[in-house]
């Protein structure tokens, strides 16, 4: 019916604590496994290590937080079916940290056009 309109919380904080180490042979499978789950499937593995190049040979390097939000945020319109998918909202904690990201999604014009004047709003008070 693609009638849903999804607030979604990205908990990048306890994705990276949990998951995204620089070394991933040493995360829990639960971990991962959760991490699987709330993805889809395995391709977050593929989007948050990228191959680089050191003075030690070729190692996997975490990318920055929006870099992931962002592929989130294209799995969504892609994937999930979402036409509508603004830019999330970066959550911040009293020191400046996010700590996760607030996503929406939806199928509707007019519910895009409410939440992107709320977001900009949000972000303009936050940037202050």
């Amino acid at each position: 019916m693609r009638s849903i309109d999804l607030f979604l919380n990205f908990p990048v904080a306890d994705m990276n604590r949990n998951v995204f180490w620089r070394d991933p042979t040493g995360v829990r499978e639960s971990d991962i496994e959760r991490m699987n789950a709330f993805w889809g499937d395995e391709t977050w593995q593929s989007i948050v290590y990228k191959p680089e190049v050191t003075l030690y040979g070729t190692e996997q390097r975490k990318v920055n937080n929006k870099t992931i939000a962002e592929a989130f945020r294209t799995r969504l319109r892609n994937v999930g079916g979402f036409q509508y998918v603004p830019e999330p909202i970066p959550m911040r904690n009293s020191v400046g940290a996010t700590v996760y990201y607030l996503f929406f999604a939806s199928q509707k014009p007019v519910a895009d056009k409410i939440i992107k004047h709320l977001f900009d709003k949000y972000c303009e008070r936050g940037a202050k």
